[in-house]
């Protein structure tokens, strides 16, 4: 697949993983610069009403490939504190469900990418 250039601005966008969440949408998007150097954006979007139309508010958090492992051991480590000390009487399992359009929306240039 062709990398796409994201906007003219130098970054190009080479994998995305969107992640429906109730009223929010989660996007995880890896992009690299001209000189290849990855990071990765994760953007939270929320759709809101205002003055009889739609808006959608956006956050936007970047990680550098420096901080990759230390966010996902930070992540894992409050998520697992999360299921296992505050609520360890919940079946976090009754909250996955398939997301059938994510499949189609996914992109992967390069399947060497991964966080594990």
């Amino acid at each position: 697949m062709a990398v796409e250039d994201n906007k003219d601005n130098g970054k190009f966008e080479i994998y995305t993983k969107r992640v429906r969440a109730g009223k929010r949408t989660y996007f995880f998007d890896i992009k690299s610069t001209r000189s290849n150097d990855f990071y990765l954006t994760i953007t939270e979007s929320k759709r809101r009403y205002k003055d009889e139309g739609y808006f959608y508010e956006k956050h936007k958090l970047f990680l550098y490939k420096e901080d990759f492992n230390k966010f996902v051991d930070a992540l894992n480590s409050a998520v697992n504190h999360v299921k296992t000390e505050l609520l360890p009487d919940v079946d976090f399992s009754l909250f996955d469900r398939d997301d059938e359009d994510s499949q189609s929306e996914d992109t992967e240039v390069d399947a060497n990418l991964k966080w594990d």
